[in-house]
């Protein structure tokens, strides 16, 4: 199925703006209040998403607001809650407990 073209503008904006761009994904749903856009980014981009004062993910939300009014539609964007860095396995801990089981 192909993304919508203020889908794509998103991902790129936010692509364009962590460290871990692979790992950013967004999830687009429909609901009485419009389109919601779910942004998940690995947790030591938050920071950089949100910005300074919350300054820039308030830019971000003005733009897509900007392109859901060219195109009759109410954009709303929420950032999903990362799971911790502690409890994130990196892939020298699968290493080592794949050593460890074998």
């Amino acid at each position: 199925m192909e993304k919508p073209a203020y889908v794509e503008v998103l991902e790129t904006i936010i692509k364009n703006l962590v460290n871990h761009p692979e790992a950013v994904k967004i999830t687009r749903s429909l609901d009485e209040l419009g389109v919601l856009l779910k942004i998940k980014v690995h947790p030591q981009d938050m920071g950089l998403l949100i910005g300074r004062k919350g300054e820039m993910i308030k830019a971000i939300k003005v733009i897509m607001r900007a392109i859901g009014i060219k195109n009759y539609a109410r954009i709303n964007i929420k950032i999903e809650e990362p799971e911790p860095i502690s409890q994130i396995k990196t892939s020298t801990d699968q290493i080592i407990e794949e050593l460890k089981e074998s």
